[in-house]
């Protein structure tokens, strides 16, 4: 974790950068997040790169990807989400198993059922190999 924390400390301090953005990975490398502020509001995201997918009902409106990308801001419910990027990047820090990192009022925790990022009034996501949830 110190580790992770000094290279978000690195690059939420940065000069170039115009808002907080830090990536990370699982343990496994399977499931890929990150963190980020967008006009002061913060967000988090994770994608999945091998799934089975718990929801089968593609998002009304939706024309891109889905069912492998989840988000969750500061306020609301999680999401699943409808994109046509990633944030994954092999090159992104490993969050260890039981760690957890922490932008905006919210969490995301690594723990080898995957992994779980909450906003401070507990809507989020989870998400896993075999099953994903929103609450």
């Amino acid at each position: 974790m110190k580790a992770i924390a000094l290279a978000i400390l690195t690059l939420a301090a940065s000069p170039a950068l115009a808002d907080d953005y830090f990536g990370f990975r699982s343990p496994t490398g399977n499931i890929h997040c990150a963190m980020y502020t967008i006009d002061g509001r913060a967000e988090a995201r994770c994608d999945l790169r091998s799934y089975t997918p718990t929801y089968t009902k593609r998002p009304a409106g939706c024309e891109q990807d889905w069912g492998m990308a989840f988000g969750v801001a500061a306020s609301g419910k999680g999401e699943l989400l409808c994109v046509g990027d990633t944030v994954q990047d092999p090159g992104n820090p490993v969050l260890p198993y039981g760690e957890a990192v922490s932008l905006g009022g919210i969490s995301c925790v690594s723990s080898k059922t995957g992994m779980t990022c909450t906003n401070a009034e507990g809507h989020g996501f989870s998400v896993a190999k075999a099953k994903q949830k929103l609450f």
